[in-house]
């Protein structure tokens, strides 16, 4: 399982907006390219991710299993993984700290194919992930950030 989370100096409900504009997630999750295949703003919905340099690399299929936004502005969405790389479940949430800043918590428990061999892969590389989510979140916060002071006119 890989766990990530940031504190953001932005209002929650317009992080989450930004978290779910999920064309922007190329703007802080690196070499990867999500599009909305259908509706994805609730249950059932689908997106798609595609990961890699160019021509190479994988396509992350995603189906949304829950989706809940409160009048605070907390919100969560959990997904299930379906692609034949990448398997398992995911889940975004933000939590508001005050009216101009909360938290943001991602978090991927992912099926590892290849038994114990990719067990044995998983301790490779899974510290190079977590770095990788941790880097992501942190230019997450940055962006939410810039657009929340361009929406009050800094």
């Amino acid at each position: 399982m890989v766990r990530s989370e940031v504190d953001v100096a932005a209002p929650a409900h317009l992080v989450w907006e930004y978290l779910t504009d999920w064309p922007r997630q190329a703007e802080w999750i690196p070499l990867t390219t999500v599009q909305a295949v259908d509706a994805a703003d609730g249950v059932g919905g689908r997106i798609r991710a595609w990961t890699g340099l160019g021509p190479v690399g994988f396509w992350d299929p995603m189906t949304i299993t829950s989706w809940h936004v409160g009048d605070d502005g907390s919100a969560h969405c959990e997904m299930l993984h379906t692609g034949a790389v990448v398997r398992g479940d995911a889940e975004f949430a933000v939590r508001p700290r005050g009216p101009h800043a909360c938290t943001f918590v991602w978090w991927e428990h992912l099926d590892i194919p290849g038994g114990s061999l990719g067990a044995l892969g998983w301790k490779v590389v899974g510290g190079l992930i977590k770095k990788m989510a941790d880097l992501s979140l942190r230019r997450m916060a940055a962006r939410a950030e810039m657009v929340s002071a361009a929406g009050r006119g800094r």
